[in-house]
């Protein structure tokens, strides 16, 4: 975990990853799952590297429920943030402690971290389509670690 966070302390984003920062630092950061609305499209698809393929709001809080429960203090530190038109990219280091079963490997108790890169797609002012490919097997890892 050495690489830093983007300190983003006085930094004016553009709309989209200003929602973008408000999705990881405010939503997945203390769980608020009353912001989904706010972030989404009703019928928004989601994939992620923990779970299946979902659509809407509903299913996104359960997977947040989930995510939440399996790691303790889940938080999530951005590293990288790129723009290109109607998408937001870039470099997430997703961590939490391992308090619930996760592929197969029992909870641990440890602080375990891996890396994800997203993908958001937007359609005006909220994300139709969110992609998150993590390193699962580093996570695994960290997981067994002894």
């Amino acid at each position: 975990m050495d690489e830093p966070a983007l300190d983003l302390t006085g930094v004016v984003l553009s709309p989209q990853k200003e929602l973008v920062r408000i999705f990881y630092k405010e939503m997945w950061d203390h769980a608020d799952k009353s912001l989904i609305p706010s972030i989404f499209l009703p019928d928004f698809t989601f994939r992620g590297s923990l779970g299946p393929s979902l659509v809407g709001h509903s299913q996104f809080a359960g997977y947040v429920d989930f995510v939440t429960a399996a790691f303790g203090n889940y938080t999530t530190d951005m590293l990288v943030l790129i723009e290109e038109g109607n998408r937001v990219s870039g470099k997430m280091r997703f961590h939490g402690y391992h308090r619930q079963e996760m592929f197969g490997v029992p909870p641990s108790g440890r602080h375990v971290w891996w890396t994800g890169m997203p993908i958001f797609t937007f359609d005006g002012s909220k994300v139709r389509d969110l992609y998150v490919l993590g390193d699962i097997y580093g996570l695994i890892e960290r997981m067994r670690s002894t």
